[in-house]
């Protein structure tokens, strides 16, 4: 039985991501998955890593029961929307706060070479945009997906990562959301 952790990364749980993350959950269960679904607006906890790695700022309850879960996880399911060309402050801030030294890297001894302790994992991203995806990735080189999958998941040893977008999702009907819907419920039942 696959073990799969969806963080669904939009502040909103009425949002359309929400509804992304529950229909991902649904099909991965219709193929026997185990899957914990948690959205990061209901986690209590400083986004700030207010002293970076000079001083260890403690990890607040629902931070370390979450490394716990990554760390079980064999598949990570990634829902948000994107703001500004990457993601939201939430899930920005919960990556600082949790992918720490000796958690999701470490540093090697007299080498600038890291170790990717997040090995044996994969990822899939689910991102809404208002962005066509066409110009998302011909005029602004997909800033957010790249550093999602290289920036932050694969330097830690999450590979592979694969993205899949929905958009525009601004001038979407409910028959194209309904198809959307129906895709990520697919991918879930893929165990992908």
């Amino acid at each position: 039985m696959k073990r799969i952790l969806i963080l669904n990364a939009h502040p909103d749980k009425k949002s359309f991501c929400n509804e992304l993350a529950l229909r991902y959950k649904s099909g991965a269960e219709t193929s026997g998955a185990e899957c914990k679904l948690v959205n990061l607006a209901d986690l209590t906890f400083n986004p700030i890593l207010g002293k970076g790695y000079r001083e260890r700022t403690e990890l607040e309850p629902d931070l370390l029961q979450m490394q716990q879960e990554i760390l079980k996880a064999e598949h990570i399911v990634l829902v948000y929307p994107n703001w500004w060309g990457t993601y939201p402050a939430l899930l920005k801030g919960f990556f600082d706060r949790i992918f720490l030294p000796g958690f999701s890297f470490s540093y090697r001894e007299n080498s600038r070479l890291l170790n990717k302790l997040l090995k044996g994992r994969s990822a899939r991203l689910i991102v809404t945009m208002d962005t066509p995806k066409w110009y998302y990735s011909l005029f602004m080189n997909s800033p957010g997906h790249n550093s999602m999958k290289k920036g932050i998941l694969e330097f830690c040893g999450i590979s592979p990562v694969k993205i899949t977008s929905f958009s525009p999702l601004i001038s979407s009907d409910s028959n194209q959301r309904k198809k959307w819907l129906e895709e990520v419920e697919t991918l879930g039942k893929q165990l992908k």
